[in-house]
């Protein structure tokens, strides 16, 4: 049994709100009476893509004895992240990433596009994860990236989700170790398929989507969106059985 702990969203930004709703989530992770095999971050590691954010992060997830693989989302600046985060000259390139934890590959995939909301993987990353999934053949394998590829029905957040996703279908079709695929950007806890395989997609740590038929759904992002802070922030766990059966368990923390 493999066990994942899956946030996203963190949105830091230097100020101390977000920072201890962080803060929770991370501490509930610390306090785990058994440790997981891998945490994931799934996007808007920042808020604003500044150094000074993501070192913030970096304080944050070291604090963490365990495995921790990320991926960037529309929030993130790639020079700042590579820089920062991963120790590498800044660029402009796609932040592409492979991880390996207890016997399970992680293709962390950049699905941003420098300056809009939605995403979209390039054809170099496409390429990326087709070229990783094939090395990776014969063991479990899970695609991680920040913008949902398929509908969630929530108008405003379907407009900036990941476009052209047939591609990366695709390729996640021609790979039958790829177990499932774990995305954030939505800021609300949901379970769909894509290339017949689970999509899961993670809570927010910053914030929740209120739906189009929960009070304030209905909001247009010139009224604020339909974001409500109030809620806890929130993780998923993610457990893989011998079977490469995925069950997935929401945890908010007050």
């Amino acid at each position: 049994m493999t066990v994942l702990a899956h946030l996203s969203d963190l949105h830091l930004d230097g100020g101390s709100r977000n920072a201890d709703r962080a803060e929770r989530v991370v501490g509930h992770l610390r306090e785990l009476s058994r440790p997981v095999d891998a945490v994931l971050v799934t996007g808007d590691l920042a808020d604003h893509g500044d150094p000074a954010e993501y070192a913030e992060v970096a304080k944050l997830l070291d604090t963490l004895p365990y495995p921790v693989f990320h991926c960037p989302g529309n929030h993130d600046s790639r020079p700042a992240y590579r820089s920062v985060l991963l120790g590498e000259e800044p660029s402009d390139g796609p932040v592409n990433q492979v991880g390996e934890a207890a016997g399970v590959v992680f293709a962390l995939c950049d699905t941003s596009i420098p300056g809009r909301g939605s995403g979209r993987m390039d054809d170099a990353t496409i390429a990326w994860l087709d070229e990783v999934l094939a090395e990776a053949a014969g063991r479990p394998a899970f695609v991680a990236f920040h913008h949902p590829p398929a509908v969630l029905h929530h108008p405003l957040l379907d407009e900036i989700r990941q476009h052209e996703a047939a591609r990366l279908a695709e390729v996640v079709e021609r790979h039958p170790d790829v177990v499932g695929l774990f995305c954030g950007h939505a800021h609300t806890p949901a379970v769909t398929t894509f290339a017949g395989r689970p999509l899961v997609v993670a809570p927010g740590v910053v914030s929740a989507l209120a739906l189009p038929w929960e009070p304030g759904g209905e909001a247009g992002w010139a009224e604020g969106g339909p974001l409500d802070y109030d809620r806890p922030p929130g993780l998923a766990f993610h457990v893989v059985d011998d079977d490469r059966r995925v069950t997935t368990h929401f945890r908010f923390c007050p």
